[in-house]
C-alpha cells in the first residue's frame, strides 16, 4: 500500500483524524498540542497519526492535502485545516457546528 492509499484509507475509516507531530497523549510541538486541547476540551474522539515516526508519512501528508504545515485535521474525509484554521473555527463556534453538522457527537 503506497502512502497515499494509507493516508485515504485512514482519513475515510475515520470520522476525525488528526496528522500531528507527537501523539494526543504527547503532542512534540506547541502547534499540534493546541489542536490536541480543542479536540478534548470539545470531546470529539479522533485517531492522532504521529508524523514524527515517518519521514514518508510527514511528506506524504503534505502532498496529500497540498498543505505546507503539520498539524492538519480531517473531519469525515474531509481536510478543515491546520492550528490556526482550527483555533479560529474553534473561538467562532464553527468547528462544534462542523462537527454536529456531521454527526458527529461533541460533550460540551
Amino acid at each position: 500500500m503506497s502512502i497515499e492509499q494509507f493516508i485515504d484509507n485512514e482519513v475515510k475509516a475515520n470520522d476525525v483524524v488528526l496528522f500531528m507531530k507527537g501523539t494526543p497523549q504527547f503532542p512534540q510541538c506547541g502547534f499540534s498540542g493546541q489542536v490536541v486541547q480543542i479536540l478534548d476540551h470539545i470531546g470529539v474522539p479522533y485517531k492522532g497519526h504521529n508524523v514524527l515516526e515517518s519521514t514518508e508519512l510527514r511528506d506524504g501528508i503534505k502532498q496529500f492535502s497540498n498543505w505546507p504545515t503539520i498539524p492538519q485535521l480531517y473531519v469525515k474525509g474531509e481536510f478543515v485545516g491546520g492550528c490556526d484554521i482550527v483555533r479560529e473555527m474553534f473561538q467562532a463556534g464553527e468547528l462544534q457546528k462542523l462537527f454536529a453538522d456531521k454527526g458527529i457527537k461533541v460533550a460540551a
